[in-house]
């Protein structure tokens, strides 16, 4: 199947694309990729779900803007790939299926024995209809009913990734996004995946408070910082980094209320490290020790991070690009690919990368009601 997939991070910057033919096993080909910043409008939608959906009681009903912002994240998909697909010399009629994350406004990890809740916004019915292909979408849900953490669902993509560039285990993938998670092929056994904490999500929030702008581009703020390491040592004491994996995290579950007393480049400097040094925490719980770990996400453009990991970390630290890979397309393409999974019925999540109680099928697909062919 030649897959055209989506992906819309925490960060709210833009709509990933990629379009992959394959069949959800092996990759023949890597097609286009690119990406369109959200409109502002749109993001500022976002944001004020994302703030409904914290405020969101279990047991009362789903806030009423959700339905308003699932449709404007659609539209902006639309836009985004009716663009992507001319400048690439496509059309929808190449295209054999969508693959659409949409845009997470709510993730919650099971705790005390209840199930966790997790939520993407972005009318996947709607966006066939339009475009006449097929739309595969919800891919955490059964996760996450089944008692899953329904996160980090990109491994089993970076194992095909992996084994497409000829590389060998012990190998591990980390994507730098809002939250950091990682990947570890073993080379014997099951994928083992988590998140390993805070990826850019609490710096961009950290930023965006202190009014100065939306990230910490280049790192400018924290390079110019000094680490507190007695807050580093208390950030470090959350219960996250004492449970076993698999887990996931919410970029809001540590709060900047500890770093209120520092100044904007000294708090920037102290997340950075949090950051690498909870991945090391992380690797610290892993049976085999990867010897070479790739970098992807937008934390790989952050040269403090970047720097951070090669300095705490005990492998060889590379990004995305060092092996050829394109680390800004990474998470579209994972989503074309389990896309093109779920179309054949096969499994997305295992029981060491979310812990679900078995391999799960997961993601729904919707289809137009008068498919583009025949139109």
């Amino acid at each position: 199947m030649r897959v055209l997939g989506f992906m819309t991070g925490t960060s709210l910057d833009a709509v990933d694309m990629a379009v992959l033919e394959t069949d959800g096993e092996t990759i023949e080909a890597f097609g286009p990729a690119g990406e369109r910043k959200l409109s502002e409008p749109v993001r500022k939608l976002v944001l004020a779900a994302t703030e409904a959906a914290r405020g969101w009681a279990r047991n009362a009903a789903e806030p009423a803007m959700f339905a308003e912002a699932a449709a404007a994240v659609a539209r902006e998909h639309l836009e985004a790939a009716e663009a992507f697909l001319a400048e690439s010399d496509l059309a929808w009629s190449d295209i054999d299926l969508i693959g659409m994350h949409g845009q997470t406004v709510l993730h919650e990890r099971p705790r005390d024995g209840q199930v966790g809740r997790t939520v993407q916004l972005g009318d996947a019915a709607w966006l066939a209809e339009q475009t006449g292909v097929p739309v595969a979408f919800d891919f955490r849900s059964a996760d996450v009913a089944a008692g899953g953490e329904g996160a980090p669902l990109a491994p089993i993509y970076h194992l095909a990734r992996a084994r497409a560039s000829d590389m060998s285990p012990p190998l591990a993938v980390l994507n730098v996004g809002g939250v950091a998670n990682v990947t570890l092929w073993p080379g014997v056994g099951e994928l083992v995946a988590f998140d390993t904490g805070p990826g850019n999500g609490m710096i961009d929030l950290l930023v965006q408070a202190r009014g100065a702008g939306r990230f910490d581009d280049k790192g400018n703020y924290a390079s110019v910082g000094l680490v507190d390491e007695g807050l580093l040592r208390a950030l470090l004491a959350h219960p996250y980094f004492d449970a076993a994996p698999p887990k996931s995290l919410d970029r809001y579950d540590f709060s900047l209320e500890p770093l209120e007393a520092l100044k904007l480049e000294d708090a920037a400097a102290t997340l950075v490290a949090f950051t690498a040094e909870a991945v090391k925490l992380g690797f610290q719980k892993l049976e085999t020790s990867p010897e070479t770990v790739i970098v992807c996400g937008g934390g790989r453009h952050n040269p403090e991070i970047m720097k951070a990991l090669r300095e705490r970390l005990k492998a060889k630290v590379l990004t995305a690009e060092d092996v050829d890979w394109r680390g800004d397309s990474i998470e579209a393409e994972a989503f074309a690919y389990l896309a093109a999974r779920t179309a054949r019925d096969l499994p997305i999540s295992f029981p060491k990368t979310t812990g679900a109680p078995s391999p799960m099928k997961g993601g729904r697909i919707v289809r137009p009601a008068v498919p583009l062919q025949e139109r």
